[in-house]
């Protein structure tokens, strides 16, 4: 099957032609249009028909199967058949098969016998069993956002930002039984983090950026495959998935720039939380660090000090190295910042110097512990 070199190379010519001529209007946000033009520019050449079977769940998956759908016909395009395997529930990749008639398979897929060239895998989330990729004559293939061995696992996206990595961008690998992401390398491509990314956009553009690396490598599959690279343990880290747990902020061992990235990588899923009070208040519309002058300069903030801004209706919580803003909380309702610092902050009666401290102060869970306890000594 299409295993001729100058037919290989012709390919591989083909994609650079195809980038030129409409990856710009890809990353302008004419999509459908670029996309018309990719499957053009693939049909001016010989190339592989592939018979395709798609697994996948999320909004991340979806890009891809957009573009493998695009290129689905038997006069353009690289795709001569094309079916998807999910999971149950109403998830973005069986609303878009099923709108656009593509054939659909509960998970595991039966009748799969020769019906299938190659498999591709893009944010599934299950093993797949070793019986079944032997099934697939060139295998299954795996779009995956990150530079592997770089962040394996289920939210490699969310640990890129919140550990401030620069550099980043897409594999393509081969999947391997029993454990994810470390079959060998077929395609790689970097991609520069922008400043003040957030998850949510840098998920977007990858998604884009491996949908169209994956139409790249199955132009090229055989050739990729000979040229295969194994991961190496060097530089190997694993990103699991992102839990409430982690939206907690320790306000004395956090800096300025650890809470920006936190709420870049989980903000828009999960908003940052504290305790103030006894209670959990989630904060939100985080504007980032903030200057504060203290109208008390004798006063010695400590981390977890919170300073109305008037100006700027923020809180203004001081962190180990600064002070960061927001615009708004939850507490029983959404609050501003206005509504907070008058409804609670100001009215709140202080009846001795443990609760003036306490009373204005936002404590990780490990600090409303101590100062419970301070309380209730305080008390005998």
């Amino acid at each position: 099957m299409w295993t001729n070199a100058k037919t290989i190379r012709a390919y591989v010519e083909t994609l650079k032609r195809c980038q030129r001529c409409c990856m710009g209007t890809l990353w302008r946000g004419d999509t459908d249009r670029g996309k018309r033009q990719l499957c053009r520019v693939l049909s001016s050449t010989s190339k592989p028909k592939w018979r395709l079977l798609f697994f996948g769940t999320d909004h991340f998956a979806v890009e891809s199967l957009k573009l493998l759908t695009s290129c689905r016909s038997t006069s353009e395009g690289i795709v001569e058949t094309l079916e998807v395997v999910t999971l149950a529930g109403d998830v973005p990749v069986k609303r878009f098969a099923q709108e656009n008639h593509l054939p659909l398979h509960s998970w595991p897929p039966d009748d799969v016998n020769g019906r299938f060239d190659v498999g591709v895998v893009v944010s599934f989330g299950c093993l797949l069993p070793e019986r079944l990729i032997r099934k697939f004559p060139y295998g299954i293939l795996n779009v995956h956002p990150s530079l592997l061995p770089r962040w394996r696992g289920p939210a490699p996206v969310f640990h890129t930002i919140l550990h401030g990595d620069s550099v980043t961008g897409v594999s393509i690998i081969q999947i391997r039984p029993h454990r994810f992401d470390v079959g060998p390398i077929l395609n790689q491509q970097l991609y520069q983090v922008p400043e003040n990314c957030t998850a949510d956009e840098l998920g977007g553009t990858l998604a884009t950026m491996g949908a169209h690396l994956l139409i790249k490598t199955l132009m090229s599959l055989s050739e990729r495959m000979e040229n295969q690279r194994e991961q190496g343990q060097t530089g190997a880290t694993f990103a699991p998935k992102i839990k409430t747990s982690m939206s907690w902020i320790v306000w004395e061992e956090q800096t300025c720039d650890q809470i920006d990235r936190l709420y870049r990588a989980v903000g828009s899923r999960i908003p940052l939380r504290t305790m103030w009070m006894g209670r959990t208040i989630k904060l939100l519309d985080f504007t980032g660090k903030c200057h504060v002058s203290l109208s008390d300069q004798r006063r010695n903030p400590i981390p977890g000090s919170v300073s109305f801004q008037k100006d700027s209706n923020t809180l203004a919580v001081c962190c180990k190295d600064g002070w960061v803003g927001f615009r708004s909380v939850l507490l029983k309702k959404r609050l501003t910042a206005a509504d907070f610092y008058n409804g609670y902050l100001h009215r709140t009666q202080q009846k001795n110097t443990l609760c003036q401290m306490a009373e204005g102060q936002f404590f990780s869970k490990k600090g409303e512990i101590e100062v419970h306890q301070m309380r209730k000594n305080s008390k005998l």
